[in-house]
C-alpha cells in the first residue's frame, strides 16, 4: 500500500455548521472527491463501536457525560452541533466508504483496550479497501501489531503538565516498545530533531494542518498530512 504523498482529510470534510466532523455527510463529501479520511473511533455502553473524536459529548451534542455512560440506541438521539446528523456506527462509515478511499482509524482511549481493538477487528475483517490504524497509546499499536496485518501509528504529541511525559513518549525507549510503522505527529513538534531522525526507519504523518499555505511548511518534514478544510490547491 502506498502510503506517502497523502492528504487526508481528518474527521472528514466538515465545517461544523451545516457539516459536521466526524459525521456521515462529512464522510460522504470526501468520498465523493476521492480523498482519503481519518476518523475515530470508541465503545459505547452496550459495547458499540462509533465514530466520535470527544471522550464528553458537550461540544458536539450539549449533552453532559461520555459517550461510554450511553447505550447507541440513547445517543442516536444526540444530534450533532444542531444539524440532523446523528453519531455514526463503525459500521456505518464502512458500509458508506466501501473501500472507495483510504481509511485512517483512530483508536481512542479506554480502559478495555483490548475489547475496542477485537470489535474493531472484527468488523474491518470482510472489508475491501485500504486501511490504516493508530492510536496514542502504546498498548493499544502494540495489540493492534501483534493482532492484524493493517500498518499501524503512533500518535504523539506534546503534554504541557508533563514535560518529561511528553520527552519519554517520543523517546528511542517507548518507540520501538511500540515498533509503529508509522508516527503521527502534532506540528507544534514535528520538527523536533528527535522526531525527524525517525524519518529513516518510519512513514511521517503531520497534524493538523489548515490549508495549502500551512501544508508548504511542513513537507519538509513528512510524508502525509492530515487535513482540515479539504481539498487544498497544490
Amino acid at each position: 500500500m502506498e502510503v506517502k504523498g497523502l492528504k487526508i482529510a481528518h474527521r472528514g470534510i466538515f465545517d461544523n455548521k451545516e457539516i459536521p466532523e466526524n459525521s456521515l455527510s462529512a464522510f460522504r463529501k470526501a468520498r465523493s472527491l476521492g480523498i482519503p479520511i481519518e476518523f475515530d473511533v470508541q465503545v459505547t455502553k452496550d459495547n458499540i463501536v462509533v465514530v466520535f473524536h470527544d471522550i464528553s459529548l458537550k461540544r458536539m451534542c450539549n449533552i453532559n457525560g461520555y459517550v461510554e455512560d450511553y447505550t447507541y440506541k440513547e445517543l442516536k438521539d444526540f444530534f450533532l452541533l444542531n444539524t440532523s446528523e446523528y453519531i455514526p456506527t463503525l459500521d456505518e462509515v464502512l458500509s458508506l466508504i466501501k473501500g472507495q478511499v483510504l481509511i485512517d482509524i483512530e483508536l481512542k482511549q479506554t480502559n478495555n483496550y483490548k475489547n475496542l481493538c477485537n470489535m474493531v477487528l472484527k468488523q474491518l475483517k470482510k472489508y475491501p479497501g485500504e486501511v490504516l490504524l493508530k492510536s496514542f497509546h502504546p498498548n493499544i499499536v502494540r495489540y493492534l501489531k501483534k493482532k492484524s496485518n493493517f500498518l499501524v501509528g503512533l500518535l504523539l504529541t506534546d503534554y504541557p503538565a508533563s514535560k518529561l511525559y511528553s520527552y519519554l513518549i517520543s523517546s528511542s525507549f517507548f518507540i520501538r516498545y511500540c515498533n509503529p510503522d508509522f508516527i503521527a505527529v502534532n506540528k507544534k513538534i514535528i520538527k523536533k530533531k528527535r522526531i525527524q531522525r525517525w524519518r529513516v526507519k518510519k512513514i511521517l504523518f503531520v497534524w493538523t494542518i489548515y490549508d495549502s499555505k500551512e501544508l508548504q511548511l511542513f513537507l519538509p518534514y513528512a510524508d502525509n498530512y492530515l487535513c482540515n478544510n479539504l481539498p487544498y490547491k497544490k
